[in-house]
């Protein structure tokens, strides 16, 4: 049986409309000494970025334990942690000017992301914080993708049960959990994607 067309989006903020060139952050690693992606791969070592995104810690305490954890002085450490952070990345043009087209047809669009607690102040940085109908944060309903309660909380949110709510992410594991929780999942590896959204949403070719 096909299923109903989709009457919602949920997108994912980093990966899809927000995109980040490495120059800048690589930049700030050599100038202190560290390898490229150090301070990435740091951030994400799972004991430290769980919590992060799961609203149990601040995004200025997990920062701290990055800094603590990489092999230069600590005070050095916490002024690379705070120049690669004043980078916030910049909204792709084409993933925004296609959610706008979403909204003017009609559907609602939330950003569904895995995040900390400046993410709102981000949004607003990045002039994102009007361009869809809702946010759902991690941090905020303290349940982090793929886990089935983001899911749940995210429909909830969006005001349409999952049977009719289309979700776009960069990240297979959470693409596969959305799936598990009844959503249409698609796995977004750039705007080639669009005209496949498009018919998947009903809107216009």
């Amino acid at each position: 049986m096909p299923r109903e067309r989709a009457q919602a989006l949920l997108i994912d903020l980093d990966g899809v409309l927000r995109r980040w060139d490495p120059a800048p952050m690589i930049a700030v690693e050599v100038a202190h000494g560290l390898k490229p992606a150090a301070l990435l791969e740091t951030s994400m070592t799972w004991d430290i970025y769980r919590p992060a995104m799961a609203g149990e810690i601040s995004d200025a305490e997990w920062m701290d334990l990055v800094a603590q954890r990489l092999p230069i002085d600590i005070e050095e450490a916490r002024a690379a942690v705070a120049e690669w952070q004043a980078y916030r990345g910049e909204p792709d043009p084409e993933v925004l000017a296609f959610v706008r087209e979403v909204r003017a047809g009609g559907r609602k669009v939330g950003l569904a992301t895995n995040a900390t607690d400046r993410l709102r102040g981000d949004l607003d940085t990045l002039g994102l914080a009007g361009e869809v109908d809702e946010v759902i944060s991690s941090w905020e309903i303290k349940a982090h993708k793929p886990a089935p309660e983001f899911f749940e909380k995210a429909c909830e949110l969006i005001g349409f049960p999952p049977s009719v709510v289309l979700f776009v992410d960069d990240d297979d594991r959470a693409v596969r959990g959305a799936r598990s929780a009844g959503l249409s999942a698609y796995r977004w590896s750039g705007t080639q994607h669009l005209p496949y959204l498009r018919k998947a949403l009903d809107l216009p070719a």
